[in-house]
């Protein structure tokens, strides 16, 4: 199977002042085509650990994508090194990338200094993919197996994400032309309401009795649950998708309505699958997410068709004012309480007209907490044509993932209640 390296470059990366966002989307496009992405290194605007890492790079994988330090300052600093790595003699310009650099100045209406003519420049040891959309050339460079023990490609990328994002067509195109490919199929299976730990004691022995060319691995995230995402190489097509087939089928026996896809969908999107298929709508009553639950229901594109509004009742006048909740109930029970959450929910149903409503009141921290009601409670209600029902839970985090469980709860729960058939 051919494997790759992904090399990030600039001090920037390592003080946390700029995220890293071009090693996920170069890994998703080798995967793509059958390529292994076996590590992700990132090093500072230093020669030396430059010259160390992208060496080590290349010794242990096939082909090798470098990201950042070719710009026009004096610490991108890349270029050099890689001529230096290639043995190249001399820089040559590049008349395709020169022109590019001349048009893209001028439509900004910059004046073309020598700094600038110098990028269309290139180690003569090079291929070069022209940047369309920038002033740094993609150069490619070939290593005999003699070289590094194995036949390597290495790819120079800008660090600037729109950029890397535009060379990825070509330079994709051009590893397919120099290797051939096995396929690697992919299957992830979303889970809910069962802790990474617990999940794996669950299914312990099912993953023990996997074969030793399908891998598992867990993903646990505050909004999507538990992802398990099942990895099968080296097969093919019709192979691996039986497979991932025939084992997500044996998983399914196991976790049972812990299961809310089979297709990395995430809570919102099944949700909104859930009303399309009813041609229902939804209203929140929202407390303690703040707002939070709606944000996810209205990222999905089409969200109107279902989605009508949102009640964010931070304050108790609101909960009684706009949702109808009663005073009695919020000076016997408390705002975080099931009797409060269900005059919420079925608050907002009538006041909004919708066939379902979801309401949220809880404790996110980091104060607020009391030995009845610790921090971290929560109450949802779902209510429905058939009624409203109501469930509590408790999680232990910061006030941000808090609010992150609050609201996947709260829509895990809406999808039990459908699965079930209690509202």
């Amino acid at each position: 199977m051919v494997t790759a390296s992904i090399c990030t470059i600039g001090d920037e990366l390592l003080i946390g002042q700029v995220v890293d966002t071009n090693s996920s989307m170069i890994a998703v496009q080798l995967n793509k085509i059958g390529v292994k992405v076996n590590s992700m290194v990132t090093c500072g605007d230093n020669s030396k650990d430059m010259l160390n890492y992208i060496e080590q790079c290349l010794k242990t994988t096939d082909v090798v994508l470098v990201t950042g330090g070719l710009g026009p300052t004096k610490d991108d600093i890349t270029k050099n090194i890689l001529g230096k790595l290639s043995g190249s003699k001399k820089d040559v310009r590049n008349k395709e990338q020169y022109d590019i650099i001349e048009k893209i100045l001028t439509a900004r209406g910059v004046q073309m200094l020598e700094i600038n003519k110098l990028q269309a420049c290139v180690p003569e040891t090079c291929t070069v993919i022209p940047n369309k959309v920038g002033t740094a050339p993609i150069m490619q460079f070939s290593f005999p197996k003699s070289k590094y023990g194995r036949k390597n490609l290495l790819f120079s990328m800008p660090g600037v994400p729109f950029e890397t994002e535009r060379a990825l067509p070509d330079i994709i195109a051009s590893i397919k032309e120099h290797y051939q490919l096995d396929d690697i199929f992919h299957k992830t299976i979303c889970t809910a309401g069962i802790p990474e730990s617990a999940l794996a004691m669950k299914i312990e022995k099912w993953e023990d009795a996997l074969p030793e060319n399908l891998h598992l691995a867990y993903l646990p995230d505050p909004i999507m649950g538990v992802r398990l995402r099942l990895s099968i190489y080296g097969t093919t097509q019709k192979e691996g998708e039986e497979e991932l087939k025939k084992y997500s089928a044996s998983l399914s026996e196991i976790l049972g309505d812990a299961i809310f896809s089979f297709d990395d969908e995430a809570p919102y999107e099944v949700l909104g699958k859930i009303l399309l298929k009813k041609r229902a709508t939804i209203s929140t009553a929202e407390s303690c997410t703040g707002g939070f639950l709606a944000h996810l229901i209205t990222s999905v594109p089409g969200a109107s068709r279902y989605f009508y509004g949102s009640v964010i009742s931070y304050d108790n006048s609101i909960k009684m004012g706009i949702l109808g909740v009663g005073k009695k109930i919020l000076d016997t029970y408390g705002a975080v309480s099931e009797q409060c959450v269900r005059e919420m929910a079925e608050g907002v149903k009538k006041k909004l007209k919708t066939s379902y409503s979801i309401a949220t009141s809880g404790i996110a921290g980091p104060g607020g907490g009391t030995k009845e009601k610790p921090l971290g409670t929560l109450w949802i209600a779902v209510s429905g044509p058939n009624g409203t029902v109501t469930t509590t839970k408790t999680f232990k985090n910061t006030r941000a993932v808090n609010i992150k469980r609050f609201a996947s709860s709260a829509l895990d729960f809406f999808r039990l209640c459908m699965q079930r058939e209690l509202i």
